[in-house]
């Protein structure tokens, strides 16, 4: 509500200081949590577009991540939302968590591929998630996209939340619930190597939990949208072997009923641009307009399907909306 009230407040103040002022489109990018990628990535859109689109000021908003910011997006709060792609496909179809209730998003691009990474301080005996048993568990923050798929993968893999103690924190609650021996091992699904842990691995000798051949298996033959990756080893200090584990894709996904010429305008110059987001982080590198053809869980925005194609891409049939 103090977002929500600080927006209105913020419209206010450029409808009253004039004409030409009034003429600035806000632009607010629902991203997550300070310890993660959502948040700099974010700010990144925010300042391509307010330098580069004319008449728009964008703002990159601290959120829960996925889950919330489908809602904040479907409510008009944000009109702008970094998402993982399960979470999309779950919202745009209106299933799982969203049973019943189709959001109003559509999407703009695919951002890079998120990769899940389960951590644990040597020692603590945890070397797979069936260890979890009488464990302390972070499993992400509420509303959050690691939250969402930690659930799916546990549920997937015959580990019921009710055999651990659950934890809902935040990336960098997690680290510091680590760090304390609050905990026992904490969920990211984020791109590697993301700050919060890096942090925490300075400090602390840490293990990063792996999935057998069998595990991601099974996971990927139960959702389309989950594929295994291999964590490299070297991104983290003390974990120098390559570790198998899970990723998803993460979308742009926009307010379904934003005008067309503005959601063009911001993918054209988001796609002109990548370049600025790679020095925030080397995985903005997979943010293309091809992967957001072949990686994106559900339709674009007509907006988006204009500033594809003129790359001479055709988007298919099924993401059209």
């Amino acid at each position: 509500m103090r977002k929500k009230a600080a927006l209105w407040a913020l419209c206010a103040a450029v409808a009253l200081a004039g004409p030409a002022a009034a003429r600035t489109t806000f632009i607010s990018i629902g991203t997550g949590g300070t310890g993660g990628v959502y948040y700099p990535y974010g700010g990144g859109l925010a300042e391509i577009w307010s330098k580069y689109v004319p008449g728009v000021k964008a703002v990159a908003e601290v959120t829960g991540a996925s889950v919330e910011n489908v809602k904040l997006a479907h409510k008009g709060e944000t009109v702008i939302g970094e998402v993982m792609g399960d979470v999309a496909y779950q919202a745009y179809r209106g299933i799982g968590k969203f049973q019943g209730k189709p959001q109003k998003i559509l999407a703009m691009a695919c951002m890079y591929p998120n990769v899940l990474q389960i951590v644990t301080l040597k020692g603590s005996g945890i070397k797979n998630v069936t260890d979890f048993k009488g464990k302390r568990v972070s499993i992400g923050a509420p509303g959050s996209g690691t939250a969402f798929m930690a659930e799916l993968v546990l549920k997937t893999l015959g580990v019921p939340l009710d055999s651990f103690n659950v934890f809902r924190l935040s990336f960098n609650e997690t680290a510091n619930a680590l760090r304390d021996g609050t905990i026992d091992a904490g969920f990211w699904v984020v791109a590697p190597g993301t700050s919060s842990i890096m942090d925490l691995a300075t400090t602390h000798a840490i293990e990063i939990v792996g999935f057998t051949p069998e595990q991601q298996k099974k996971v990927e033959e139960a959702f389309d949208y989950y594929s295994a990756w291999t964590l490299e080893g070297g991104v983290y200090r003390g974990v120098d072997k390559p570790v198998p584990t899970l990723s998803v894709w993460n979308v742009i996904i926009c307010q379904r009923d934003l005008p067309e010429d503005l959601v063009y305008q911001l993918t054209k110059t988001l796609f002109e641009h990548t370049d600025y987001l790679e020095q925030i982080h080397p995985f903005a590198k997979y943010t293309t307009p091809e992967n957001a053809v072949g990686k994106s869980p559900i339709p674009f925005h007509p907006g988006a399907i204009r500033a594809i194609e003129e790359k001479g891409i055709k988007v298919p049939a099924k993401l059209r909306p």
